[in-house]
């Protein structure tokens, strides 16, 4: 496990799988820590063989890639997910690896990095080379015991997949309607009426997957997820050329079998890609749509990602997140406002 800190924030990022285990911020003499762990994680449970890596110790952040998919040999979520990470470049507050296999002919590279008094996880995934197009994410998994309050930046749609998660009644079950679209994330098509999909969570012990597109007009991509019971919020922030789409993976008891066990409760996964096939191809909508991510021979490709987490004493639901300057301003739907520090150049928007 590698440490990384600076004054205000520290995490621990475990290079055999490429995951950020977790993250801390710490105001005054309050500590947040947002980030999800399976039950399972570190107890020295025995689990069934043959699980994609990952699984073994869920949870965390990681950056999937292909994404939802098995491709060329790779676990589910690919390689970043599941390989190891050779450590490059590293610093009390930095550092730099590089995947030990590559994906889809490309070398992967990944850095992370923190600043005084940001609370903010920096992130840049960068793919040298390689050939044709792969779907990617980054997959934060956050923990909600106490529920949470889901806003996100503004979307032309939302849809989920063309079948559930758990298609199978002797194996789990899925509460939304599969295929579906809504407009409206409070509305969403589901097997008892309609779902709101900005709480968490709207239904007892469920796995479903939705996905939301990017609405044209604005470069900063977020989603920010209030906890009121720990009065705090969880932020994620994205380039929408980059990564177009909101993915939200809700694993609240809904899957009966090893090695979860109806025991995986109160995730939420909140997916920031690009992923064109999670769209199908039966929605019925005219969208340019998001794609994928695509490589290049001759030339290096760049994704760039910010996870962080503030003190929010009001439980508001977030009405907006801007970068203004080298800070980020939140408004809340209750009129709270926050400003806090932020590495303006991580997401090379200016």
């Amino acid at each position: 496990m590698i440490v990384l800190a600076s004054r205000g924030i520290r995490l621990a990022f475990d290079p055999s799988l490429g995951q950020i285990v977790r993250f801390v911020v710490t105001e005054g003499a309050r500590e947040i820590a947002p980030l999800h762990r399976a039950p399972w994680d570190e107890t020295g449970e025995v689990l069934p063989d043959g699980l994609p890596p990952h699984l073994y110790h869920l949870g965390g952040d990681f950056f999937c890639a292909p994404f939802a998919a098995e491709k060329d040999g790779a676990p589910p979520h690919g390689w970043p997910a599941n390989a190891r990470w050779h450590l490059q470049n590293a610093s009390p507050d930095r550092l730099s690896a590089r995947l030990s296999k590559t994906v889809q002919g490309a070398i992967v590279t990944k850095e992370l990095w923190l600043c005084p008094d940001q609370p903010f996880v920096y992130q840049r995934h960068t793919f040298v080379g390689g050939f044709g197009r792969v779907p990617v994410s980054n997959h934060a998994n956050v923990s909600l015991p106490n529920g949470g309050l889901i806003r996100t930046s503004p979307k032309q749609v939302w849809v989920t997949p063309p079948t559930p998660l758990e298609p199978d009644a002797g194996r789990g079950r899925s509460g939304l309607t599969y295929p579906a679209t809504s407009t409206d994330p409070t509305a969403f098509p589901a097997g008892a009426g309609t779902a709101d999909l900005t709480r968490y969570p709207w239904f007892d012990r469920h796995e479903d997957f939705v996905s939301a597109v990017e609405a044209p007009g604005h470069r900063l991509g977020w989603t920010a997820v209030t906890r009121p019971a720990e009065g705090d919020v969880f932020l994620s922030l994205r380039r929408t050329d980059q990564l177009p789409m909101t993915m939200l993976w809700h694993s609240n008891g809904g899957r009966d079998y090893e090695p979860w066990s109806g025991r995986h409760r109160a995730c939420l996964g909140v997916e920031e890609g690009a992923a064109q096939h999670m769209l199908g191809e039966d929605h019925g909508l005219p969208l340019t749509g998001p794609g994928d991510f695509k490589l290049h021979n001759e030339c290096a490709m760049t994704v760039s990602h910010v996870i962080g987490a503030v003190a929010w004493p009001s439980g508001s639901a977030i009405r907006s997140v801007e970068l203004a300057g080298g800070q980020l301003v939140l408004c809340g739907e209750d009129g709270s406002r926050r400003e806090v520090p932020f590495d303006k150049d991580a997401l090379e928007l200016a």
